[in-house]
């Protein structure tokens, strides 16, 4: 994280390769993120609650406890690691402008909801699928565009 001590980052020849590709690293792993939980889990109410809680008329079965609590765990380090590294770059790029906190603000709330409705849904009520697929997308969405951003204002500001 040395890059939050370097005064200016556009000018620093050693922190502006590694941000860059750790940009597009990120970048990567955002879409990257989406493909593997369509393919995976599901990324739609009724795949996601297939996935969770299986289907008898299709005999399928639903995600064990310890098997959920794996993929939350893997979530939650994943999501932390991409969303404050992320704000992180973006707010330092930014000049921690009002718009680049609401976006980050944005970014960590729909982040963690997408954590947090994901684990109501299958402990509580399937229900919070839906607030979880919202937030889940929200929280890509506005990461992706403050990742590009980022690179825009690297190279280009």
């Amino acid at each position: 994280m040395k890059f939050t001590l370097v005064k200016d980052l556009r000018k620093d020849r050693v922190m502006k390769p590694i941000l860059s590709g750790f940009l597009v690293f990120t970048l990567l792993y955002l879409l990257s993120d989406i493909f593997v939980k369509q393919s995976t889990f599901g990324i739609f109410p009724h795949a996601i609650e297939t996935s969770l809680f299986g289907n008898e008329e299709e005999f399928l079965d639903g995600l064990s406890q310890a098997s959920f609590l794996e993929l939350w765990h893997v979530e939650i380090f994943f999501i932390m690691m991409i969303a404050f590294t992320t704000s992180t770059v973006y707010i330092r790029l930014s000049g921690a402008s009002k718009t680049a906190l609401l976006a980050v603000n944005i970014m960590l709330l729909t982040a963690l909801l997408s954590l947090v409705t994901l684990a109501l849904a299958y402990y509580l009520s399937p229900h919070f699928i839906y607030i979880y697929v919202s937030s889940f997308f929200i929280w890509h969405i506005v990461a992706f565009f403050c990742t590009l951003i980022s690179l825009k204002r690297l190279h280009y500001a």
